[in-house]
């Protein structure tokens, strides 16, 4: 553990004593020397942990070098901001982690549709097109229909290889599978075509 880790920590340590009433307002605690003894750190250490609570206006410094507890609230607010800046720190953490996983999923799910592009079947009597994601907005009308009773390849001359809704992924989908709002189809066909599918789906 760094200087600034176990400083910070001591100073948090202090400011949890202070408040649970082991130091009380006005009262002097210990010189830097019996502290760093209590806690196994040099004195310079113990006086970092000071510094720390009294920019919080949690203790006072005197010319003598004693430590005056000066709020037991300022204390508290210490603590607080502390555990407030833990949990935001936490969320990142967590943000960061949706994210790698996010793009792990986006590589996966174009890797998947080139593949179907190239490999299907399906495709055989198709020229290769680059794959087109479209996104179903609320209100459209393929929400709550199928890709069968659409009929996009049909009326449309364009085709669906895939399918993705949040972190699901449905390759040369079911034609009966019921689409929502927010689902993801992607399409491969002629420029002019997709288009006009694009048009269909957000108009």
């Amino acid at each position: 553990m760094g200087l600034q880790a176990v400083y910070r920590t001591i100073a948090l340590d202090l400011a949890k004593r202070i408040v649970q009433g082991e130091f009380k307002e006005g009262e002097k605690i210990s010189g830097r020397t019996l502290l760093s003894g209590q806690y196994s750190v040099s004195p310079e250490t113990i006086r970092k942990a000071i510094a720390v609570l009294r920019e919080q206006q949690a203790v006072q410094v005197s010319q003598g070098k004693e430590v005056v507890i000066a709020s037991v609230s300022q204390a508290a607010a210490f603590l607080s901001n502390h555990e407030q800046g833990d949990f935001v720190y936490s969320l990142r953490q967590e943000l960061e982690e949706i994210l790698s996983e996010k793009e792990k999923l986006d590589s996966r799910f174009h890797r998947i549709v080139t593949d179907v592009a190239l490999y299907s079947d399906r495709l055989k009597n198709i020229q290769i097109y680059n794959p087109v994601e479209i996104s179903l907005p609320e209100g459209s009308v393929f929400c709550g229909k199928t890709l069968r009773t659409l009929g996009v390849r049909q009326s449309a001359g364009v085709l669906a290889v895939a399918v993705r809704r949040g972190t699901e992924v449905w390759v040369a989908p079911d034609p009966d599978l019921r689409l929502e709002a927010r689902d993801i189809l992607v399409f491969i066909g002629e420029k002019d075509r997709v288009k006009a599918v694009r048009q269909w789906i957000e108009g």
